[in-house]
């Protein structure tokens, strides 16, 4: 998904930071709807997802997913995956790479993801 004219600009990555990108399009939506419905609370978000993706300083707000949603193929390769909770019902779910320092984005949602149900 390449950005075009009148799309926001992303910012860019910190110089020794994480890289966030989007594993998929519809995290991509997802992220976009973030944006619009909690806009600081998805701004804070990135900075975690960005500076400290597996270090939570707030475990109920971040933390590693358990059983079935504790691991994530992306590219090919089995990562951790963890959530982030943007508002009460609003979370990103995130696949850190540490060999490349990639934070994948693999599901953001301004509601609770179903599968959890």
């Amino acid at each position: 998904m390449s950005p075009k004219r009148g799309d926001r600009v992303a910012p860019p990555g910190r110089p020794g930071g994480w890289e966030a990108r989007f594993a998929t399009s519809e995290a991509a939506k997802g992220w976009e709807q973030l944006c619009q419905t909690a806009r600081s609370n998805t701004w804070e978000a990135w900075i975690v997802l960005t500076e400290r993706p597996t270090a939570p300083e707030n475990p109920a707000r971040q933390h590693r997913l358990r059983g079935k949603l504790a691991s994530h193929e992306v590219g090919g390769k089995t990562l951790e995956r963890w959530q982030y909770e943007v508002t009460a019902g609003s979370r990103i779910w995130y696949c850190p790479d540490p060999d490349s320092r990639i934070v994948w984005v693999v599901t953001a949602s301004p509601s609770h993801p179903k599968v959890t149900d």
